[in-house]
């Protein structure tokens, strides 16, 4: 049983893909990061995902990143999605190759069958059955219809032996709704206005787009709903969502920007998507990363 099959609650870092000029990727500045990300204290690495722009990666890429992952993983797990190519056939060698490269979970998006739970629950079924590893579910926004129901969910956890979802609803309802079906797995946050509440309501992990260049208030916010500490998990939600706001425009570069400003010097602030950010957007990010390590929230 891998340590992941142990323990499958908790944070999962979202890693993102730095890029040279030329928007190669920057493997070595990738390296750095990975290992920036474990010293955050996190349980769990996201190796590819919608915030490492996944879907502006190559198969090739994205196989390289899970192994330079699992190289620097220390004592966290690694999750890695495996099924972005286009075809079935693609798909089955696409989940043969991640699983060789080490990674501790697979993750699988609901590849546009979300209003069809049929499809869904027959796909991932014997999509699993090329790995031995944990699949989680991940209702990934690029192949939409992508959110699915409660009583969807429920079925994959039942007759699929799914570990955990990535939750992408944004609303409590639809939250709720897996929480109630989860069974023995684990509904996993990416929300962060409903993060406290979902928690309460029994949510027990995070893969969200701050955890990318924030780790570390996520591993304080968990760690103190756990010891039952609610006036300081409230506290450490209240910081996740400053830093929720300071991300949201411009991201995924502001979340590299402040992964710059963190140490990670090869991390700059650009993708494949050609975004940039402005002169202002720049200093305002700079201002509120001097105002965390003020307060020893970042260093």
């Amino acid at each position: 049983m891998s340590k992941l099959s142990e323990n499958y609650t908790g944070i999962y870092s979202l890693m993102l893909t730095p890029y040279h000029d030329d928007l190669s990727v920057n493997y070595e500045a990738y390296e750095e990061y990975a290992e920036w990300q474990v010293a955050q204290g996190v349980e769990h690495l996201f190796a590819v995902c919608g915030s490492s722009e996944m879907a502006e990666l190559k198969l090739e890429e994205r196989l390289k990143l899970a192994e330079l992952t699992v190289k620097h993983k220390g004592n966290t797990t690694v999750v890695a999605t495996a099924n972005m190519e286009p075809s079935w056939f693609a798909q089955v060698e696409e989940v043969k190759r991640m699983t060789a490269t080490g990674v501790d979970g697979i993750v699988f998006t609901t590849k546009g069958f979300g209003n069809d739970p049929d499809r869904l629950v027959s796909y991932v079924g014997e999509l699993k059955q090329f790995t031995d590893l944990p699949v989680f579910m991940y209702e990934f926004p690029g192949l939409r219809p992508h959110l699915i129901s409660g009583e969807c969910y429920g079925r994959l956890v039942r007759e699929c032996g799914i570990y955990g979802i990535k939750d992408t609803t944004c609303t409590l309802e639809g939250i709720t709704s897996k929480i109630e079906e989860k069974g023995e797995s684990c509904v996993i946050q990416a929300n962060m206005p409903f993060l406290f509440d979902a928690f309460k309501a029994g949510a027990r992990g995070v893969m969200a787009t701050p955890t990318a260049c924030g780790g570390a208030f996520f591993q304080r916010f968990f760690e103190a709903f756990m010891s039952g500490d609610m006036a300081l998990a409230e506290q450490r939600y209240n910081e996740i969502i400053l830093l929720d706001n300071a991300i949201d425009s411009g991201f995924n570069c502001s979340a590299k920007y402040l992964v710059q400003l963190q140490g990670v010097a090869g991390m700059k602030a650009i993708n494949r998507g050609g975004q940039q950010l402005s002169s202002a957007r720049l200093r305002s990010l700079r201002s509120f990363h001097d105002w965390c390590v003020a307060n020893g929230l970042m260093a």
